[in-house]
């Protein structure tokens, strides 16, 4: 069990009913509410007027920031997954997240929510349901009892940070 899977005892007549859930960071990302195990998010920040470029990186970093000195790559999961750069408004922001001691900024449309989802809500990937993004990034898709659909991102698959752990060592 993951360490945002968590267990909740539910009391019925029946006697205890164990319930386990998930909870999701939700926002905005090309047109898709989205879901981010909230383990991973260390921080979430307004974009800052200017991203530093960094020379010869892949077509998806949009540079880096300064986070109270620490150097953080910004990462366009747009363009990523084939689509183009993500535009700055004023909802637009910076999820910090850390993989495996690796931190990384995801920049995002707009954050929406912290929210438990049981798994019983959630279905394995399901290319028809994730519409724009490619399914090599999802995890699952959470069928929200409101009709919204959250796709469950995948980032250490999304951004490769696993095979960059691999090629350090």
């Amino acid at each position: 069990m993951s360490e945002a899977t968590a267990e909740k005892t539910k009391r019925s007549d029946e006697g205890s009913v164990t319930v386990s859930e998930r909870t999701l960071l939700v926002f905005d990302l090309v047109g898709e509410y989205c879901g981010l195990d909230v383990n991973l998010v260390r921080e979430i920040v307004h974009v800052p007027p200017r991203i530093t470029r960094v020379p010869n990186a892949p077509h998806y970093v949009r540079g880096v920031i300064n986070l109270r000195g620490t150097v953080i790559p910004v990462l366009d999961c747009a363009m990523k997954m084939g689509g183009s750069q993500t535009g700055n408004t004023s909802e637009s922001r910076i999820v910090v997240a850390e993989f495996e001691g690796i931190q990384f900024g995801v920049l995002v449309d707009a954050v929406r929510e912290v929210r438990s989802v049981p798994d019983s809500l959630i279905e394995s990937e399901d290319s028809s349901s994730a519409g724009s993004i490619g399914t090599e990034y999802v995890i699952g898709i959470a069928k929200m009892d409101d009709g919204r659909l959250i796709v469950l991102l995948d980032l250490a698959q999304l951004f490769e940070i696993t095979q960059l752990l691999e090629e350090d060592n």
